[in-house]
């Protein structure tokens, strides 16, 4: 079995044919999957498919992009909306420093309540991080003084300084189709050299993301096997291997996920 750990099935991508996107993964050997929240007003939209696919959880969180929406939001809310029975982790949360669609000091705020958030409820911290390598890992290990929690740096493609200093944290870090791109070299080199063997999962990052060889592809959980090839390939590993440490790591950290 194989668990696509980041999926986003809630948007227009996938509103004509959903049902035949997760029965494409299930045949692809996919056993389980985590829908994620973006922004705080798709929560609806993301609970009600994990309601609906038994093999299906979903997260509460709002993306770096959209923090200016609710940089207000509290801890609080945050884990009361986490008591919905198919919520499993809290995010997808980070600093996004490339785009620059919400102003810094709202991301700051915004990642600072979802990390109180994944403190109150126990629950893994989905992070996303991008051109704030340093800041990043200033605030995860700042936070991490201030009382423990379970951050997963998610399509990991940042730099060996935070891959060390995350990992030192106790951080899990998740392979996407990346992993597979011709010129993705420096990737390949954090997953090899830095990345513990026992804290690796994966992920499609669907609709994104589609590694080699469905490069030009809308993304689909079906396409995980590719991610899986592509990080055994970095790592080593046979086929059995991969499925086997990237399965346990998986559920060692989404521990509300029951393995079948």
């Amino acid at each position: 079995m194989l668990i696509d750990s980041h999926v986003n099935l809630h948007g227009e991508q996938f509103a004509d044919d959903l049902d035949a996107v997760i029965e494409r993964a299930r045949d692809a050997g996919v056993g389980r999957m985590i829908t994620i929240c973006c922004q705080l007003a798709d929560f609806p939209a993301v609970s009600a498919i994990a309601e609906k696919y038994d093999d299906i959880w979903c997260t509460i969180g709002a993306h770096p992009h959209h923090a200016k929406d609710r940089p207000d939001i509290a801890a609080e809310e945050l884990a009361e909306i986490a008591q919905h029975p198919r919520v499993v982790g809290i995010g997808e949360t980070g600093l996004d420093f490339y785009y620059g669609y919400s102003p810094k000091d709202d991301q700051f705020q915004s990642l600072k309540a979802h990390i109180q958030a994944a403190r109150l409820t126990d629950l893994p911290l989905i992070l996303h991080t991008r051109d704030a390598d340093e800041a990043m890992a200033d605030m995860l290990e700042d936070e991490m003084g201030r009382g423990a929690f379970r951050p997963l740096m998610h399509c990991y493609t940042s730099g060996a300084e935070l891959a060390h200093r995350a990992a030192k944290l106790g951080a899990f870090f998740a392979a996407s189709g990346i992993i597979t791109f011709k010129k993705a070299d420096d990737v390949r080199s954090v997953f090899a050299d830095i990345i513990p063997d026992d804290r690796v999962i994966i992920e499609t990052d669907c609709p994104y993301l589609a590694p080699v060889p469905f490069r030009g592809k809308r993304c689909e959980p079906a396409f995980l096997p590719a991610v899986a090839t592509g990080l055994a390939q970095v790592k080593g590993w046979d086929e059995a291997e991969v499925e086997e440490r990237t399965t346990d790591a998986f559920f060692r950290l989404f521990d509300r996920v029951p393995r079948p």
